[in-house]
């Protein structure tokens, strides 16, 4: 996909979760030019957040690689989307890959990510690859603007369900397994405008860190992806129309990126025999955007 000259609608949606099927386009969850080969093949992935957006195109490629996916979504908020991902996936999953499974729930409390463990458990056996993935963020232009409430429900969402949901499932992971965390390119230049949010993925970055060393001597490996400007529900419905036209110009490639051009970087980490000497990092599909750290 070229650099540049690109503009999106002028568009907004006044509640999150957003949903994909009435952006203006709608996001690129995949790509002709994307070839499988069986990377994943007899694997049980769980993504969180896999009905839209970045979630939705890691899904897509993990059952073009020949994985069983499951994936959760917000009950009664997302549900077309969350339907049209299981088509999507029925229609790309492998010979040798079970049916894929939507899992609804709020994985901001620890009950419910239990909940979303057993489940995908009792249906697969077991899980080889956990994405933590689910996200919410809101725009203030105060600290002062963020209230408890406020401050619990990002970091809920963000941050404790990736603890939540890892040591629930690490009891059904075993070596070569792998966990991948969705963190943020805020989380490493900051944004004035998404304070508690980028706060929630910084945490990430040093969960991924700490987790992975954890976790070494168990042969499971973790790391993480920190996306720069990405086109997924999550930006109209955070930010104002004019922000959303002009989404992604700032990079240095002028543009924002699409979910397949981030999603290949779930399959290289989570496929063993590509990745297998890689743990506690984070690769950043951002556009050009230089980071430290």
């Amino acid at each position: 996909m070229a650099s540049g000259g690109q503009t999106f609608p002028p568009q907004r949606q006044e509640t999150q979760p957003g949903k994909e099927h009435v952006m203006d386009p709608t996001p690129h969850f995949s790509s002709q030019d994307y070839k499988p080969a069986n990377k994943l093949q007899g694997k049980i992935a769980l993504v969180t957040g896999g009905d839209s957006g970045i979630g939705r195109a890691v899904c897509h490629c993990f059952a073009l690689e020949g994985a069983t996916v499951a994936f959760t979504y917000v009950k009664s908020q997302e549900e077309k989307d969350a339907q049209d991902t299981l088509k999507l996936l029925m229609q790309a999953k492998g010979a040798d890959a079970k049916d894929p499974m939507a899992v609804p729930t709020d994985l901001g409390f620890d009950d419910n990510c239990k909940r979303v463990v057993d489940e995908v458990v009792n249906a697969y056996g077991c899980i080889d690859i956990l994405v933590n993935n689910a996200a919410e963020q809101y725009e203030a232009s105060s600290v002062e603007e963020i209230n408890e409430e406020r401050l619990e429900r990002v970091f809920r969402t963000n941050i404790f369900s990736y603890f939540f949901l890892t040591r629930h499932a690490l009891k059904h992971m075993k070596e070569g397994s792998s966990i991948i965390n969705s963190t943020s390119v805020n989380a490493y230049k900051g944004n004035a405008k998404l304070l508690d949010y980028t706060a929630t993925k910084g945490a990430i970055v040093a969960f991924t860190r700490g987790l992975s060393l954890q976790l070494v001597e168990r042969g499971i490996r973790v790391n993480g992806v920190a996306p720069g400007p990405i086109w997924t529900p999550l930006i109209p419905a955070s930010f104002s129309e004019e922000a959303c036209a002009n989404f992604g110009k700032e990079v240095p490639m002028k543009r924002a990126g699409q979910p397949i051009e981030v999603a290949p970087s779930y399959v290289f980490l989570a496929s063993c025999p590509e990745s297998s000497y890689i743990t506690g990092q984070v690769l950043h599909p951002n556009g050009g955007t230089i980071v430290n750290g």
